[in-house]
């Protein structure tokens, strides 16, 4: 089983995340609110992938600085992150960071993303 970390999300993305996820990949999907308690929980665990929303629900934080503090992280920095987001412009922003390109909500359930996300979390 695959281990992915959602942060930001608000509790109805999170849940259509998951259904997504769970519905094609042999996956755990554990949720992180914040950047404190995503940090924790990346220093504590492993995971396979870490889906960071542009703007997190519970207090506004930007993901693109989330993505940044990651990847400047010695111990954190080859975690495989995506921002999710529907704005190509920060897609762009956290590619340039070291995240791999992410995707929207809106593309959930694309088979494009499926075949995207198979290197990932495929068994």
């Amino acid at each position: 089983m695959k281990h992915v970390l959602s942060i930001g999300q608000c509790s109805m993305d999170h849940r259509s995340l998951g259904r997504f996820l769970q519905g094609n990949f042999d996956v755990e999907i554990v949720p992180a609110a914040t950047a404190k308690d995503a940090t924790t929980k990346l220093r504590e665990g492993s995971f396979d992938l870490v889906l960071v929303n542009r703007q997190f629900d519970a207090d506004g934080h930007e993901g693109l600085d989330f993505i940044q503090g990651l990847k400047q992280d010695s111990e954190l920095a080859t975690v495989p992150v995506m921002l999710v987001t529907n704005f190509r412009e920060y897609a762009d922003q956290a590619v340039s960071m070291g995240a791999l390109p992410g995707f929207g909500k809106a593309e959930l359930g694309s088979p494009d993303l499926v075949t995207r996300l198979s290197g990932l979390l495929a068994d």
